[in-house]
């Protein structure tokens, strides 16, 4: 009973509040139809149409004037093509204060006070947008902008205060924690210059792990998600506390809601938690080339629901954590990055097999990327219907480059060296017999 007498009348407030900013609204509209008004309404729309034709014909010239700016650093471009972009603001802002001043000099100062709230209005406005390109971050630059302008106007309207007011009063509660558009406007400015500040850390400290060649590649994306989690958390954190939320409050609503998306998001955390495995336990990590099912490739990146994999013909598979904890994976670059393979092949049974063997070791080791210093064998795997089969074992360690290719380059090498040397490579024939008393029809 008490909180619906206590949302009544803040609701009463509200209406109040914006009542008397209309009645405000009104009062001034019907202002402009008196006479200086009237001419000080005109004199802006001129000031306008002048600002407007001196840009016309200023900003091709500084345009073309730009292009002979080869020497110039980045930085000092980008600011230039601000000025560029902001022409227009920038000469009407220059236009009204003097014709401000020059009014001021002339007559009373009353006469031109709406060409000064406007010049205030329009200098607030020109600081803002020039300042807001030192935020780097797209999304944070276009909240901060539009929100520093509605606030600069409000101020320079002396309205600020009825603003707050009725924004404070469009409120929700949850038992004792009361959530208004006002403290979530305040919320969202200061967590989003929080989340700014974090994401510049989290960065910067990530460019210096990643340069340190001391740690492992896994524990160095471990170490960037794990400083992450904590510089965002934080920030958070203190921009809830700094806006006022009781976080108390939030302690029951938020485990109900933990509950929830706990059924409902298995999969993600079961992904999220696998990747935490993978970086633990090292098994994988960028730049490994691995065969999972059908996919081989190498690994681009570990990210916190999926990896990353890079296949010869350029296509970029996103494999769930869950599935290399729980799928069979063969990583062909574990321990190290050699790598065996195997290559079938038979001869006929005229040939010598201890000179098809020299034969075959001998035309491996032509191959660029068939490593000499290690072990090429050779040996016979059995005696089939039409030739004497052998295995040749080579090894690499480049298993990025592909492994189709080099098995092709090997058997061309094998075929090139039996050609010379004699050694036939059979194929199975088979002979057809009719049996049966009748002799066969004699052609014409």
């Amino acid at each position: 009973m008490e909180g619906d007498q206590r949302v009544e009348q803040t609701t009463t407030d509200a209406v109040e509040i914006s009542r008397g900013l209309i009645e405000q609204l009104w009062v001034f509209l019907g202002t402009l139809f008196r006479p200086w008004n009237a001419y000080q309404v005109a004199i802006l729309l001129g000031v306008f149409a002048v600002a407007y034709l001196l840009t016309r014909w200023i900003a091709p010239k500084y345009h073309d004037w730009l292009r002979t700016r080869e020497g110039w650093p980045m930085s000092r471009m980008r600011w230039a093509l601000v000025v560029h972009k902001r022409m227009t603001l920038i000469c009407f802002v220059v236009l009204i204060w003097v014709t401000v001043l020059i009014m001021r000099e002339v007559t009373w100062p009353s006469r031109s006070y709406l060409l000064a709230i406007v010049g205030n209005l329009t200098f607030a406005w020109l600081i803002v947008a020039v300042a807001a390109r030192l935020i780097s971050y797209g999304p944070l630059r276009t909240v901060v902008r539009y929100g520093a302008w509605i606030w600069v106007t409000l101020s320079v309207l002396n309205i600020t205060n009825e603003v707050q007011a009725i924004l404070d009063s469009m409120a929700i509660h949850f038992g004792d924690l009361r959530i208004s558009v006002w403290l979530v406007l305040q919320a969202v400015l200061v967590i989003g210059v929080l989340f700014y500040a974090a994401r510049f850390l989290s960065r910067t400290t990530s460019q210096r792990i990643q340069d340190n060649t001391d740690l492992s590649p896994s524990m160095r994306v471990l170490s960037i998600k794990f400083i992450q989690l904590i510089l965002y958390g934080v920030a958070l954190f203190v921009g809830l506390k700094a806006v006022g939320v009781d976080l108390t409050g939030l302690a029951v609503l938020s485990g109900a809601i933990g509950v929830g998306l706990g059924f409902g998001l298995q999969k993600v955390v079961s992904n999220l938690v696998s990747g935490v495995i993978i970086l633990l336990d090292k098994s994988i990590k960028p730049g490994d080339v691995i065969s999972l099912g059908d996919t081989f490739g190498w690994i681009n990146s570990l990210g916190a629901r999926y990896v990353s994999i890079t296949t010869r013909d350029g296509r970029e598979y996103l494999i769930p954590n869950e599935d290399l904890i729980t799928g069979q994976v063969v990583n062909w670059s574990h321990s190290d990055d050699f790598v065996r393979l195997d290559i079938h092949f038979g001869t006929s049974y005229h040939d010598n097999p201890h000179d098809v063997r020299r034969i075959a070791i001998a035309a491996a080791k032509t191959v660029d990327r068939v490593l000499t210093d290690k072990q090429t064998v050779c040996h016979i795997t059995g005696f089939g219907d039409s030739s004497i089969d052998y295995v040749l074992r080579f090894w690499i360690r480049d298993p990025t480059q592909g492994l189709t290719n080099i098995r092709g380059n090997v058997y061309l090498a094998l075929w090139d060296a039996f050609h010379e040397n004699g050694i036939s490579i059979p194929f199975p024939q088979r002979e057809v017999r009719i049996l049966g008393d009748a002799e066969p029809a004699k052609a014409d």
